[in-house]
């Protein structure tokens, strides 16, 4: 499909009060991305050469959110109809195919946006609706099929009968138009009716009336789930989870307990890659071959290299690298942190704005201090270095190849390759002292008794 042959338009005007919410409903995420996100990049790979966001309430919120994309008012919001009315202007002499679709329907594909412009091609259709067959039909309009298998008519339940109602396929709402006679059945469209809106479904009607064809396409019911509410969101976002847990398991990893695994919309796992139970993975996570990953870990922003192992209880945040075979353990935070190849931090630590050499040991307790209350500062540890438990180093400092810091140490100073450093309080006995306290405190209780 060539850029000059596709336009999108994406409808995300609507008010989205059943959200409750002072975010923008197409803002709210599935999978670690905005619904719209995930819209624009379904279409992506069309190469659209027009494409358009039509904006209502909150647009204050979406507009300059995607660069490449025309924005369109449609103030104030008369129906379906009217909002392509409004990206109009921005279609303008543009003959190729018209997708429109809604930004707050996540989960369609591109192959089934590529499948919608194929059967408009195929069939020199005016416009094609994409139906699908929900195992309710309920309240969806249903698609009424000529005895050719073009779209004669769509019929909203209210008004069907009881032979119609019985049809299962179902509008979903997107569709595609021939951009050369979508002018036209545009300026067909009008507002009698009950809610006085202007109804693109309506445009099938229109192209009927002029002799021209209308079609069909049809998508999984799951592909075209639109959110109204946050249960719909739930739902969407359950929907996605499970795709995506397939599909890491198809491609090779193994998810100890899937349903308690939670993906991004961009976490990509390698090959032999072992998951434990209730693991979160944010955005920009990749996980190379042969990883570990034990349960009760939260990863974003995180590169992990081939058979290194994290967890369990570890939180890698953003910015955050392991090299080959490193180890981050059990309530091991890292945050802007680069563990060499081997390197370990195997428990209770916290590394941040830190590069960790191959082979160093990083002792539990250990902290980077790395703020110092107006700006961060960087900590690095060089290649087989040991930092003992329970020190703080205090960036900005650098700990060199081989060198040991002593456990409980302060490291305020740079410390040189092989080299000993010790910081701490110099350790004072007083013999017998605590046996003398013990008694003390013992003759204080007879007395108050």
């Amino acid at each position: 499909m060539t850029s000059s042959s596709v336009a999108a338009v994406i409808l995300a005007a609507g008010k989205g009060t059943r959200m409750k919410s002072d975010r923008h409903k197409v803002l709210h995420a599935v999978g670690g991305r905005a619904m719209v996100g995930h819209v624009v990049a379904a279409v992506a790979p069309l190469a659209p050469a027009r494409r358009v966001l039509v904006v209502g309430d909150k647009r204050e919120q979406l507009e300059g959110l995607l660069p490449d994309w025309q924005v369109a008012v449609q103030d104030p919001p008369q129906g379906t109809g009217h909002a392509v009315m409004a990206a109009a202007p921005m279609l303008d002499g543009f003959a190729g195919d018209v997708l429109v679709l809604f930004g707050d329907t996540p989960l369609i594909p591109t192959r089934t946006l590529e499948a919608m412009v194929a059967a408009r091609r195929a069939g020199d259709h005016a416009v094609v609706v994409l139906g699908f067959r929900p195992g309710d039909p309920g309240g969806y309009g249903r698609l009424v099929l000529a005895p050719d298998g073009s779209l004669d008519r769509i019929v909203e339940v209210k008004d069907a009968t009881a032979d119609e109602r019985a049809i299962d396929l179902c509008n979903s709402g997107a569709m595609v138009f021939d951009g050369a006679r979508l002018g036209a059945l545009l300026d067909a469209l009008d507002r009698n009716n009950a809610a006085g809106e202007y109804y693109l479904t309506d445009t099938v009607a229109a192209a009927r009336a002029r002799g021209w064809t209308a079609g069909v396409a049809e998508a999984a019911s799951d592909d075209v789930l639109g959110v109204n509410s946050r249960a719909d969101l739930a739902l969407v976002e359950r929907v996605f989870q499970a795709r995506a847990r397939a599909r890491a398991m198809a491609e090779g990893a193994t998810l100890v307990d899937p349903e308690t695994v939670y993906f991004a919309h961009d976490t990509e796992l390698g090959r032999d890659v072992t998951v434990g139970p209730q693991v979160v993975f944010g955005p920009g996570v990749r996980i190379a071959d042969g990883v570990t990953v034990e349960a009760f870990c939260h990863l974003e922003g995180v590169t992990v290299e081939r058979g290194a192992t994290v967890g369990p209880f570890a939180r890698l945040r953003p910015g955050s690298h392991l090299g080959a075979g490193a180890r981050v353990g059990n309530f091991v935070e890292l945050k802007k942190a680069t563990l060499g190849p081997g390197a370990k931090a195997n428990h209770l630590s916290y590394i941040g704005d830190a590069e960790v050499g191959a082979g160093a040991n990083i002792g539990a307790g250990t902290i980077t201090c790395n703020y110092d209350g107006i700006a961060k500062h960087a900590t690095v540890i060089g290649a087989d270095a040991f930092i003992g438990s329970n020190s703080a180093l205090v960036a900005p400092v650098q700990v060199g190849a081989g060198a040991i810091v002593g456990a409980g140490s302060v490291i305020t100073r740079d410390v040189g390759a092989d080299d000993l450093a010790v910081a701490r309080g110099q350790q004072t006995n007083h013999e017998g002292r605590a046996a003398r306290l013990r008694r003390r405190k013992q003759g204080d209780k007879k007395q108050r008794a």
